[in-house]
Protein backbone atom coordinates (compact mmCIF):
# COMPACT_ATOMS: atom_id res chain seq x y z
CA UNK A 1 0.00 0.00 0.00
CA UNK A 2 1.86 3.15 -0.99
CA UNK A 3 -0.03 5.98 -3.31
CA UNK A 4 -2.86 7.21 -0.36
CA UNK A 5 -5.35 9.75 -1.91
CA UNK A 6 -6.79 11.96 1.34
CA UNK A 7 -9.67 13.54 0.96
CA UNK A 8 -10.59 16.11 3.87
CA UNK A 9 -14.16 18.03 4.26
CA UNK A 10 -14.91 18.00 7.87
CA UNK A 11 -15.64 22.13 7.90
CA UNK A 12 -15.40 24.80 4.99
CA UNK A 13 -11.79 23.82 3.37
CA UNK A 14 -12.29 20.69 0.55
CA UNK A 15 -8.85 19.37 0.48
CA UNK A 16 -7.40 16.47 -1.83
CA UNK A 17 -3.81 15.13 -1.37
CA UNK A 18 -1.62 12.26 -2.52
CA UNK A 19 1.24 10.44 -0.16
CA UNK A 20 3.80 8.04 -1.00
CA UNK A 21 5.93 6.84 2.05
CA UNK A 22 9.20 7.13 0.06
CA UNK A 23 8.39 10.13 -2.17
CA UNK A 24 6.11 12.02 0.37
CA UNK A 25 3.37 14.62 -0.58
CA UNK A 26 3.21 13.89 -4.45
CA UNK A 27 0.29 16.87 -5.09
CA UNK A 28 -2.41 18.50 -2.78
CA UNK A 29 -4.97 20.83 -3.12
CA UNK A 30 -6.85 22.85 -0.98
CA UNK A 31 -10.00 24.78 -1.53
CA UNK A 32 -11.39 27.48 0.78
CA UNK A 33 -15.21 28.41 1.06
CA UNK A 34 -15.53 31.92 0.97
CA UNK A 35 -19.69 32.04 1.30
CA UNK A 36 -19.49 31.99 4.45
CA UNK A 37 -18.11 35.22 5.21
CA UNK A 38 -21.49 37.26 4.71
CA UNK A 39 -22.64 35.29 7.74
CA UNK A 40 -19.49 35.42 10.01
CA UNK A 41 -19.29 31.74 10.36
CA UNK A 42 -19.83 28.56 8.64
CA UNK A 43 -23.32 26.97 7.13
CA UNK A 44 -22.82 23.83 7.54
CA UNK A 45 -25.36 23.34 4.69
CA UNK A 46 -23.56 25.50 2.33
CA UNK A 47 -20.69 23.69 3.27
CA UNK A 48 -22.01 20.58 2.21
CA UNK A 49 -23.36 21.55 -0.87
CA UNK A 50 -19.56 23.36 -2.00
CA UNK A 51 -17.81 19.95 -1.21
CA UNK A 52 -20.35 18.12 -3.55
CA UNK A 53 -19.49 21.12 -6.35
CA UNK A 54 -15.94 20.80 -6.07
CA UNK A 55 -14.96 17.44 -5.13
CA UNK A 56 -15.17 15.72 -8.69
CA UNK A 57 -13.01 18.34 -10.18
CA UNK A 58 -10.27 18.52 -7.76
CA UNK A 59 -9.25 14.92 -7.63
CA UNK A 60 -9.37 14.82 -11.52
CA UNK A 61 -7.16 18.05 -11.63
CA UNK A 62 -4.99 16.38 -8.41
CA UNK A 63 -4.26 12.92 -10.56
CA UNK A 64 -3.26 15.50 -13.70
CA UNK A 65 -0.91 16.97 -11.88
CA UNK A 66 0.30 14.07 -10.33
CA UNK A 67 0.52 12.68 -13.83
CA UNK A 68 -1.49 9.76 -12.04
CA UNK A 69 -4.72 7.05 -12.85
CA UNK A 70 -6.80 6.40 -10.86
CA UNK A 71 -5.70 3.09 -10.96
CA UNK A 72 -2.52 4.22 -9.07
CA UNK A 73 -4.04 5.02 -5.93
CA UNK A 74 -3.76 2.13 -3.54
CA UNK A 75 -5.87 3.14 -0.84
CA UNK A 76 -7.97 5.95 -0.41
CA UNK A 77 -8.53 7.84 3.13
CA UNK A 78 -10.84 10.29 4.02
CA UNK A 79 -11.91 12.43 7.58
CA UNK A 80 -14.15 10.51 9.29
CA UNK A 81 -14.95 13.49 11.96
CA UNK A 82 -15.15 14.92 14.25
CA UNK A 83 -16.53 18.09 12.09
CA UNK A 84 -19.87 18.87 10.47
CA UNK A 85 -21.85 15.86 9.77
CA UNK A 86 -23.02 16.94 6.42
CA UNK A 87 -19.46 18.21 5.48
CA UNK A 88 -18.31 14.64 6.72
CA UNK A 89 -20.41 12.34 4.63
CA UNK A 90 -19.62 14.43 1.41
CA UNK A 91 -15.69 13.18 1.60
CA UNK A 92 -16.53 9.83 3.63
CA UNK A 93 -19.16 8.85 0.87
CA UNK A 94 -16.95 10.07 -1.92
CA UNK A 95 -13.89 8.42 -0.52
CA UNK A 96 -15.65 4.68 -0.19
CA UNK A 97 -17.67 4.68 -3.19
CA UNK A 98 -13.72 5.61 -4.70
CA UNK A 99 -12.89 2.43 -2.70
CA UNK A 100 -15.30 0.37 -4.15
CA UNK A 101 -15.07 1.23 -7.54
CA UNK A 102 -11.43 0.79 -7.55
CA UNK A 103 -11.23 -2.45 -5.65
CA UNK A 104 -9.11 -0.74 -3.10
CA UNK A 105 -9.23 -0.36 0.70
CA UNK A 106 -11.05 2.50 2.34
CA UNK A 107 -9.65 4.24 5.64
CA UNK A 108 -11.55 6.44 7.96
CA UNK A 109 -8.46 8.81 9.40
CA UNK A 110 -9.26 11.44 12.91
CA UNK A 111 -9.30 14.75 11.61
CA UNK A 112 -7.21 16.06 15.28
CA UNK A 113 -4.79 12.71 14.48
CA UNK A 114 -4.07 14.21 10.84
CA UNK A 115 -2.85 17.50 12.23
CA UNK A 116 -1.08 16.36 15.32
CA UNK A 117 0.58 13.94 12.78
CA UNK A 118 1.04 16.67 10.11
CA UNK A 119 4.32 18.25 11.48
CA UNK A 120 6.15 14.71 10.85
CA UNK A 121 5.83 15.36 7.01
CA UNK A 122 8.61 18.36 7.53
CA UNK A 123 12.24 17.93 7.85
CA UNK A 124 13.50 17.87 10.60
CA UNK A 125 10.27 15.66 11.79
CA UNK A 126 9.76 15.70 15.56
CA UNK A 127 10.49 12.57 17.20
CA UNK A 128 8.16 10.94 20.13
CA UNK A 129 7.27 11.45 22.59
CA UNK A 130 6.05 14.74 22.45
CA UNK A 131 3.45 17.11 23.81
CA UNK A 132 0.78 18.72 21.15
CA UNK A 133 -1.14 21.75 20.84
CA UNK A 134 -4.14 21.30 18.65
CA UNK A 135 -5.80 24.91 17.91
CA UNK A 136 -7.97 25.61 15.43
CA UNK A 137 -11.52 26.98 14.99
CA UNK A 138 -12.92 24.14 16.38
CA UNK A 139 -10.74 22.19 19.18
CA UNK A 140 -8.22 23.68 21.15
CA UNK A 141 -6.10 20.82 22.94
CA UNK A 142 -2.97 19.98 24.51
CA UNK A 143 -2.15 16.14 24.34
CA UNK A 144 0.88 13.85 25.49
CA UNK A 145 1.88 11.71 22.50
CA UNK A 146 3.84 9.12 23.87
CA UNK A 147 3.83 7.17 20.09
CA UNK A 148 1.94 6.50 17.16
CA UNK A 149 -1.79 5.98 18.45
CA UNK A 150 -0.67 6.74 22.18
CA UNK A 151 -2.48 9.77 23.41
CA UNK A 152 -3.78 11.03 26.60
CA UNK A 153 -5.68 14.40 26.54
CA UNK A 154 -4.04 16.79 29.34
CA UNK A 155 -6.05 19.45 28.86
CA UNK A 156 -8.75 21.08 26.23
CA UNK A 157 -11.23 24.06 26.08
CA UNK A 158 -14.00 24.76 28.56
CA UNK A 159 -15.84 26.74 26.00
CA UNK A 160 -15.08 28.46 22.93
CA UNK A 161 -11.76 27.38 20.78
CA UNK A 162 -9.17 29.67 20.35
CA UNK A 163 -9.54 30.07 16.79
CA UNK A 164 -13.26 30.45 17.38
CA UNK A 165 -12.32 33.47 19.52
CA UNK A 166 -10.33 34.71 16.71
CA UNK A 167 -13.56 34.56 14.48
CA UNK A 168 -15.85 35.98 17.04
CA UNK A 169 -13.21 38.78 17.52
CA UNK A 170 -13.33 39.75 13.99
CA UNK A 171 -16.49 40.02 13.54
CA UNK A 172 -16.93 42.58 16.10
CA UNK A 173 -14.17 44.88 14.80
CA UNK A 174 -16.01 44.55 11.34
CA UNK A 175 -13.74 42.44 9.68
CA UNK A 176 -14.08 39.96 7.34
CA UNK A 177 -13.85 35.66 7.83
CA UNK A 178 -12.15 33.81 8.71
CA UNK A 179 -11.24 35.71 11.18
CA UNK A 180 -7.67 34.78 12.35
CA UNK A 181 -5.57 36.00 9.51
CA UNK A 182 -7.99 39.54 9.56
CA UNK A 183 -7.11 39.98 13.01
CA UNK A 184 -3.15 39.00 12.94
CA UNK A 185 -3.29 42.08 9.72
CA UNK A 186 -4.74 44.34 11.70
CA UNK A 187 -2.65 43.59 15.00
CA UNK A 188 0.61 44.27 12.99
CA UNK A 189 -0.51 48.09 13.64
CA UNK A 190 -1.71 47.71 16.82
CA UNK A 191 0.02 48.34 20.38
CA UNK A 192 -0.83 45.32 22.46
CA UNK A 193 -0.15 46.74 25.12
CA UNK A 194 -2.61 49.73 25.28
CA UNK A 195 -5.06 47.87 26.68
CA UNK A 196 -5.58 45.59 29.84
CA UNK A 197 -6.88 41.85 28.62
CA UNK A 198 -7.11 39.15 30.88
CA UNK A 199 -5.01 35.40 30.32
CA UNK A 200 -7.98 33.45 30.82
CA UNK A 201 -7.07 30.26 33.60
CA UNK A 202 -3.39 30.78 33.36
CA UNK A 203 -3.94 30.93 37.59
CA UNK A 204 -5.89 27.95 38.34
CA UNK A 205 -4.47 24.45 38.34
CA UNK A 206 -4.55 21.99 35.33
CA UNK A 207 -4.38 22.73 31.33
CA UNK A 208 -7.44 23.33 30.29
CA UNK A 209 -8.79 26.50 28.80
CA UNK A 210 -11.27 28.83 28.22
CA UNK A 211 -12.05 31.68 25.82
CA UNK A 212 -15.25 33.14 26.34
CA UNK A 213 -14.61 35.31 28.89
CA UNK A 214 -11.75 37.10 27.41
CA UNK A 215 -13.95 37.13 24.04
CA UNK A 216 -16.67 38.87 26.56
CA UNK A 217 -13.66 41.29 27.40
CA UNK A 218 -12.79 41.96 23.78
CA UNK A 219 -16.65 42.91 22.86
CA UNK A 220 -16.98 45.12 25.89
CA UNK A 221 -14.08 47.23 25.32
CA UNK A 222 -14.89 47.75 21.71
CA UNK A 223 -18.13 49.17 22.16
CA UNK A 224 -17.10 51.63 24.52
CA UNK A 225 -14.12 52.16 21.87
CA UNK A 226 -13.40 54.16 18.65
CA UNK A 227 -12.41 52.68 15.22
CA UNK A 228 -9.23 54.01 15.85
CA UNK A 229 -8.82 51.76 18.79
CA UNK A 230 -9.45 49.02 17.25
CA UNK A 231 -5.67 48.28 16.12
CA UNK A 232 -4.88 48.25 19.22
CA UNK A 233 -7.28 45.85 20.80
CA UNK A 234 -6.99 43.24 17.94
CA UNK A 235 -2.74 43.36 19.14
CA UNK A 236 -3.95 43.27 22.42
CA UNK A 237 -6.70 40.39 22.27
CA UNK A 238 -3.92 38.11 19.92
CA UNK A 239 -1.36 38.64 22.56
CA UNK A 240 -3.32 37.58 25.16
CA UNK A 241 -4.38 34.00 23.43
CA UNK A 242 -0.68 33.71 22.44
CA UNK A 243 0.36 34.56 25.83
CA UNK A 244 -2.29 32.12 27.26
CA UNK A 245 -1.44 29.24 24.98
CA UNK A 246 2.35 29.19 25.13
CA UNK A 247 1.77 29.41 29.53
CA UNK A 248 -0.19 26.34 29.00
CA UNK A 249 2.31 24.66 26.72
CA UNK A 250 5.03 25.49 29.09
CA UNK A 251 3.38 23.68 32.12
CA UNK A 252 2.25 21.06 29.74
CA UNK A 253 5.39 19.96 29.00
CA UNK A 254 6.91 20.55 32.77
CA UNK A 255 3.85 18.31 33.97
CA UNK A 256 4.61 15.54 31.59
CA UNK A 257 8.75 16.42 31.22
CA UNK A 258 8.78 15.96 27.62
CA UNK A 259 11.25 18.03 26.00
CA UNK A 260 9.34 18.62 22.35
CA UNK A 261 5.79 20.11 21.38
CA UNK A 262 4.05 19.86 18.32
CA UNK A 263 1.43 22.89 17.08
CA UNK A 264 -0.92 22.38 14.60
CA UNK A 265 -4.12 23.68 13.43
CA UNK A 266 -5.27 26.59 11.82
CA UNK A 267 -3.84 29.16 14.34
CA UNK A 268 -0.43 27.76 14.81
CA UNK A 269 0.16 29.82 11.66
CA UNK A 270 0.02 32.96 13.76
CA UNK A 271 3.45 34.66 14.05
CA UNK A 272 2.58 36.25 17.32
CA UNK A 273 1.83 32.69 18.90
CA UNK A 274 5.12 31.05 17.27
CA UNK A 275 7.35 33.74 18.54
CA UNK A 276 5.90 33.94 22.28
CA UNK A 277 6.36 30.10 22.27
CA UNK A 278 9.87 30.51 21.26
CA UNK A 279 10.56 32.85 24.06
CA UNK A 280 8.79 31.23 26.39
CA UNK A 281 9.50 26.99 25.87
CA UNK A 282 13.08 25.69 26.99
CA UNK A 283 12.20 22.74 24.20
CA UNK A 284 12.29 22.27 20.91
CA UNK A 285 9.20 23.53 18.89
CA UNK A 286 7.53 21.97 15.78
CA UNK A 287 4.98 23.14 13.12
CA UNK A 288 4.04 22.11 10.02
CA UNK A 289 4.38 23.98 7.00
CA UNK A 290 2.04 27.25 7.08
CA UNK A 291 -0.04 25.77 4.09
CA UNK A 292 -0.61 22.30 6.29
CA UNK A 293 -1.42 24.49 8.95
CA UNK A 294 -5.38 24.90 7.94
CA UNK A 295 -7.77 21.83 7.03
CA UNK A 296 -6.11 19.87 4.22
CA UNK A 297 -6.18 16.26 2.24
CA UNK A 298 -2.34 16.07 2.76
CA UNK A 299 -2.18 15.70 6.70
CA UNK A 300 -5.42 12.82 5.99
CA UNK A 301 -3.10 11.02 3.76
CA UNK A 302 -0.50 10.97 5.32
CA UNK A 303 -1.86 9.92 8.79
CA UNK A 304 -4.25 7.51 6.43
CA UNK A 305 -0.75 5.94 5.61
CA UNK A 306 -0.08 5.44 9.47
CA UNK A 307 -3.76 3.42 9.57
CA UNK A 308 -3.48 1.63 6.80
CA UNK A 309 -3.65 -1.77 9.01
CA UNK A 310 -7.10 -0.62 9.52
CA UNK A 311 -8.37 -0.29 6.21
CA UNK A 312 -11.34 -1.73 4.95
CA UNK A 313 -12.99 -3.11 2.12
CA UNK A 314 -16.90 -3.41 3.52
CA UNK A 315 -17.70 -0.22 1.70
CA UNK A 316 -19.85 1.10 4.99
CA UNK A 317 -20.04 5.37 5.42
CA UNK A 318 -19.52 6.03 8.58
CA UNK A 319 -18.54 9.13 10.17
CA UNK A 320 -18.19 11.04 14.21
CA UNK A 321 -18.96 14.62 14.19
CA UNK A 322 -17.62 14.13 18.05
CA UNK A 323 -14.93 11.59 17.81
CA UNK A 324 -12.35 11.98 20.92
CA UNK A 325 -8.74 11.82 20.14
CA UNK A 326 -7.75 10.21 23.21
CA UNK A 327 -10.41 6.90 22.47
CA UNK A 328 -7.38 6.37 19.42
CA UNK A 329 -5.46 3.05 19.61
CA UNK A 330 -2.22 2.33 18.13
Amino acid sequence: MQNILGIETSCDETGVALFHPDRGLIADLVYTQADHAAYGGVVPELASRDHVRKLPGMLRELLDRAEMKADDIDAVAYTAGPGLAGALLVGASTGVALAAALDRPAIAVHHMEGHLLSPLLEDPAPEFPFVALLVSGGHTMLVAVAGFGRYRLLGETLDDAAGEAFDKTARLLGLGYPGGPEVARLAESGDPQRFEFPRPMINRPGLDFSFSGLKTHTRELIARSEATDFADIAAGFEQAVAETLAIKCRRALEKTRMQRLVVAGGVSANRRLRAELEARLPGRVYYPSLRLCTDNGAMIAHAGWYRRAEASRNGLISVKPRWPIDSLAG
